[in-house]
């Protein structure tokens, strides 16, 4: 494997580390709904085992699930990274963490983190340039105001929600942002009293906005200005990332629910209420679709940025968010990249059915633009899975190998996937190494035996890594992982 060439000047600064790419003119009109409309949906810290059809027992999702059975469920499927903005980098321009402009959560004062280039070739600018109305609604994470990064200079004719993940981590924010404009809220009293789900300080948080309903309606409000348009929608909800700022009554959101009554720390009442009406809002939007008449014509996909939380006093032990899998949000273990994904597009789409193709974010540039005609640019990462989702797995490229890395305290976390071969080290550190296929929870350290896989995998991972003065390779410095 060898390093992209047009990364051999990486580490000289943002410009030089943009990433470039072609936009050829596509060779179909998109003008007659030749080509699918496309919702992507991410949510924020959802675990593997936090939705029904992956296993859920108590928290409740029968939309998601009734999505699951009306169309494929992919059980190898992995967020780009451990975290918020290197997995959102790596899902809009087709690269791992290895080659990304973001490699992890770098903040920006006073507000945003490290913006893309205005260069970058992302999704939305593929499908502009395929002839498809292109939205952002819910968190961005990749730019801040008046920077190269905004959603609106990176190919969304229309954006609503948050442009900073710290901005994001408040579900009762005074303003959103329209575009390039702050739009107020009725949020304008002391954090500390807005309430959580009972309401602190008596304070009803009836009489305030929650976030996550207006990204709903506007998300609703695109489809229904588009329906006659080929259009691509990203909807980033924050459900259920904590406010990290607020302690123990992290997990915001106005009411319990179905929950109310569980003899359950608070906390987890909150998370499990912040999924299930997350949940309620998907199945608007297939109400909707089909009200439309566009179901037929409209792919759904839905997954998570990385694993689950353990902030604002979640504990994802309590519901099994991560399922079988080992680890959580910010580790390079399973259940830190390892996510849901559900596709459904009535009649293209095989219903009820569950697929094991190893797939990660990278791969969703390249799948867009195959399905709308268009083409993804020259040596990135990832590779289509446009023939899976179309039941043409003969014709399915696999990848020979999966990479992650991720700057961490005590050194840079570095993970790849060869087939049934997990190997994990810091970077400089003893590798670990396991057999999925056998161990799923990573708990069976194999190194010792295999020497041979262990060297192939420390080729990958040294191959892998294009150096970047932003996020050098960090030598572990040893002590309990």
């Amino acid at each position: 494997m060898q390093r992209r060439d047009f990364f051999r000047t990486a580490g000289l600064g943002i410009a030089s580390l943009a990433l470039p790419g072609c936009l050829n003119d596509t060779s179909k009109t998109v003008g007659e709904n030749k080509h699918p409309n496309i919702i992507y949906i991410l949510v924020d810290d959802l675990g593997y085992g936090d939705l029904g059809c992956y296993g859920q027992k108590r928290i409740k999702t029968p939309n998601i699930d009734k999505m699951a059975a009306e169309g494929m469920r992919f059980t190898q499927h992995y967020a780009g990274s451990t975290v918020c903005a290197p997995s959102r980098c790596s899902l809009m321009t087709g690269y791992h963490t290895g080659h990304t402009l973001v490699r992890g959560n770098k903040e920006i004062i006073p507000s945003g983190q490290m913006p893309l280039p205005s260069e970058t070739v992302t999704v939305p600018k593929i499908m502009k340039k395929a002839g498809y109305k292109t939205a952002l609604i819910g968190k961005w994470g990749l730019g801040g105001p008046d920077s190269a990064g905004v959603p609106n200079k990176q190919g969304f004719d229309y954006f609503y929600g948050y442009l900073c993940q710290r901005h994001a981590h408040n579900y009762y924010p005074e303003f959103l942002w329209k575009n390039e404009q702050k739009v107020p809220l009725r949020n304008k009293v002391k954090y500390e009293k807005t309430g959580y789900a009972k309401g602190v300080s008596g304070v009803s948080t009836n009489k305030l906005d929650y976030s996550h309903d207006f990204m709903t309606q506007e998300a609703l409000a695109f489809v229904e200005r588009n329906k006659q348009n080929p259009f691509f929608l990203y909807i980033a909800y924050t459900i259920p990332h904590a406010n990290n700022e607020a302690g123990k009554k992290g997990m915001e959101v106005p009411d319990y629910g179905i929950y109310k009554n569980k003899d359950w720390p608070e906390p987890q009442k909150g998370h499990a209420a912040m999924i299930t009406r997350m949940d309620g809002d998907v199945g608007k939007l297939f109400a909707l679709i089909k009200k439309l008449g566009i179901d037929d014509n409209t792919l759904v996909m839905f997954t998570s940025d990385n694993g689950p939380h353990h902030e604002g006093g979640n504990d994802p032990n309590f519901n099994n968010s991560s399922g079988s899998l080992r680890g959580t949000k910010r580790d390079l273990y399973e259940g830190g990249i390892r996510v849901p994904m559900i596709a459904r597009w009535p009649g293209k789409v095989k219903s009820r059915s569950t697929n094991n193709h190893i797939s990660a974010f990278w791969d969703v540039l390249p799948t867009c633009a195959e399905l709308a005609g268009a083409k993804a640019p020259d040596k990135i990462d990832g590779i289509s899975f446009a023939p899976t989702l179309l039941g043409s797995n003969d014709r399915q490229k696999q990848h020979e190998v999966l990479y992650w890395e991720f700057p961490a305290a005590r050194g840079t976390k570095q993970a790849v996937r060869m087939g049934d071969w997990k190997a994990f080290r810091f970077y400089q550190g003893p590798m670990e190494l396991y057999n999925l296929k056998d161990d799923l929870g990573e708990k069976n350290n194999l190194a010792a035996k295999y020497p041979d896989i262990v060297k192939k995998a420390e080729q990958y991972m040294n191959a892998s890594n294009t150096p970047s003065t932003h996020w050098p390779l960090k030598k572990w410095s040893g002590g309990k992982k």
